[in-house]
C-alpha cells in the first residue's frame, strides 16, 4: 500500500517525512522476518500448484569431481551403509520403504527426521524400512554421527552411489526428498520438501502400502 504524505506536512516538515518513510519502509520488511514470513507467505494468492514447495533446499552437485570406473558402472539404486555394507532397493522387496534425501544443513531435513523416526519405530514390526541417504557431500558425512544421537536416529543411514542420485534426484535436487515403495517395490509416492501436508501424505501412503499384501 502506498504511503501518501499530507502536503502541507511534507512543506512543512520535509525532514520529519522522509524520517517517517524510511521508519515505515523499515518495519515492512523487519515483518517478513521469523514467524512473520510464514504469514506473508500464507497470503500469498498465487495458486498452490505454481508455488515451488515451502520448505525445500537445494543441495551440493550430484556428480563428483572424480568419478571412478567402479562408480560408473556401479548398478542403481544403490548405497554404502555407515557400517560400509552395500544395501540395494532391490534387497528390502517385501517390505515397505522409504528413501529419504537428506543432509545435515538442511532445516527441513531436521523437522522431517523426528517423523521418519517415529513412523520406524512404529511400523517397523509390520515390514517397514526408512533408509536416509545422505546428499550433503564430503563436508557433511563427519557431522552424521552426532547428528544421529542429537536426534535419535534408529533407521539406516547410507551414502548414496553416484547413479542412485541421479536417478532420483536428476531432474530436482532439492531437499528433502521422500520416496516411498510398496512391498511389490513400486513407488506410490514422492515428496518434495517437508511441512504438516507433506508428513500427512507421508504417514497416509505408509499405512496404505502396509496394509497391502505382497503378489
Amino acid at each position: 500500500m502506498r504511503l501518501r504524505i499530507p502536503e502541507a506536512l511534507s512543506a512543512r516538515r520535509p525532514a520529519a517525512a522522509l524520517a517517517l518513510a524510511a521508519l515505515l519502509a523499515c518495519a515492512t520488511a523487519c515483518d517478513l522476518d521469523g514467524a512473520s514470513k510464514k504469514q506473508s507467505a500464507a497470503k500469498d494468492t498465487t495458486p498452490a500448484a505454481a508455488q515451488p514447495p515451502r520448505t525445500s533446499l537445494p543441495m551440493p552437485p550430484v556428480e563428483p569431481a572424480h568419478r571412478t570406473a567402479a562408480s560408473a558402472a556401479a548398478p542403481r539404486g544403490t548405497w554404502t551403509q555407515l557400517d560400509g555394507r552395500r544395501a540395494a532397493l532391490e534387497d528390502y522387496r517385501g517390505q515397505v520403504v522409504v528413501l529419504d534425501f537428506w543432509a545435515t544443513y538442511c532445516p527441513p531435513c531436521r523437522e522431517e527426521i523426528p517423523h521418519l523416526v517415529k513412523l520406524q519405530r512404529r511400523f517397523g514390526p509390520q515390514g517397514f524400512k526408512v533408509i536416509g541417504l545422505n546428499v550433503g557431500g564430503e563436508d557433511d558425512r563427519p557431522k552424521v554421527p552426532d547428528f544421529v544421537k542429537q536426534y535419535g536416529i534408529q533407521y539406516q543411514l547410507a551414502d548414496p552411489d553416484d547413479e542412485t542420485v541421479q536417478l532420483f534426484l536428476a531432474s530436482d535436487d532439492r531437499i528433502p526428498q521422500t520416496f516411498v515403495f510398496d512391498r511389490q517395490g513400486r513407488l506410490i509416492t514422492h515428496l518434495v520438501g517437508y511441512d504438516e501436508d507433506a508428513a500427512a501424505d507421508l504417514e497416509q501412503a505408509v499405512t496404505t502400502a502396509l496394509s497391502s499384501k505382497t503378489d
